[in-house]
């Protein structure tokens, strides 16, 4: 891993480098190998699990955070996962180090320049996305692909100000990175085949099955997973169960990895919040109508394991929190 947060170490790039794919005719085949370089712009959770896995994948990676502090805690947790993975023997040790020495830490924007594909995970909110794409194209040396881990907004609306639409995709992935199998790839209405077909590429070398939606509000995982977690939300209001009970019914009784209630935990109750807001306005639907509990919950400051209580108390995660 680099040392140094300020500025990444310099990529080569050969003057007769190959043509780029978006701007040339022909086949798609291995899209994924026009990739060489991908720019991780947040260092969060999010953030930091792309580029553990694209570094995993073969990738050299620059993630960048505007804060030294969030950039260095980022690559902290990918070091701590990834030496995780040997304990569980998931990942060996020659892989852990190759995919470290393939990660570069940035707080310039300026030093993510020779990037071919930039995956932005900063915060939900469209004009910080629309920004950072329209910082993207002032610093940027070469033709690049803009995907964005929205888990909701539209991608037609994030590129609508670029000069390059064509070029701007989704590519939602799931917490923790590392560990699900799911990738988005969200079609906007201006975006190329290419970039689409590119995209699923890569999405496929990072180990992950690609499904492909088009940008309505919510895509295909958040619709559902949001409308599964208000609806559990809302039994835990009506204290049909308590959170663990109902949880456990979805584990058991449908198979899934995780509860409901436990997801929204590691999601975060405001990001919820914000994803069913919008969900709401946009579809006119009761279904993403937030609920009570959620608002006040967030309200007072209970956003789920970041700020260690939600549905659960994350200081002994085996156990409800007594409090609603």
């Amino acid at each position: 891993m680099s040392a140094g947060a300020d500025a990444v170490a310099p990529f080569f790039v050969p003057e007769d480098a190959r043509e780029d794919i978006l701007d040339s005719p022909g086949s798609t085949t291995n899209a994924s190998s026009h990739i060489e370089t991908i720019a991780v712009l947040g260092a969060g959770t999010m953030g930091h699990g792309i580029a553990q896995v694209a570094a995993l994948a073969g990738f050299r990676v620059i993630l960048r955070d505007v804060e030294r502090e969030f950039l260095m805690r980022g690559l902290r947790a990918i070091e701590a996962n990834l030496d995780k993975g040997i304990r569980r023997g998931k990942t060996t040790e020659s892989e852990r180090d190759l995919a470290l020495q393939r990660i570069h830490g940035a707080t310039n924007l300026a030093d993510t320049a020779q990037a071919d594909l930039f995956i932005e995970a900063v915060p939900e909110r469209m004009e910080l996305k629309q920004e950072t794409i329209r910082e993207v194209e002032r610093v940027a040396k070469k033709a690049f692909i803009f995907a964005t881990n929205t888990s909701s907004l539209s991608i037609t609306e994030i590129a609508r100000h670029c000069t390059r639409p064509d070029r701007v995709v989704g590519m939602h992935f799931f917490n923790p990175v590392h560990l699900m199998r799911l990738v988005e790839i969200v079609v906007g209405s201006e975006t190329s085949d290419a970039t689409v077909e590119i995209a699923r590429a890569v999405g496929r070398k990072m180990k992950k099955e690609p499904i492909t939606v088009r940008d309505v509000p919510g895509f295909a995982s958040s619709r559902l997973g949001v409308a599964l977690g208000l609806e559990a939300m809302r039994m835990l209001e009506q204290e049909v169960a308590s959170a663990k009970d109902i949880d456990t019914a979805m584990e058991l009784g449908y198979n899934h990895p995780m509860g409901p209630l436990r997801l929204t935990d590691l999601v975060g109750l405001d990001i919820r919040l914000s994803i069913a807001e919008y969900l709401h306005r946009t579809l006119g639907s009761e279904t993403f109508r937030p609920p009570d509990i959620l608002r006040r919950m967030v309200a007072e400051g209970r956003l789920g394991k970041k700020s260690g209580a939600g549905f659960y108390d994350w200081n002994d995660e085996e156990q409800v929190s007594s409090k609603r």
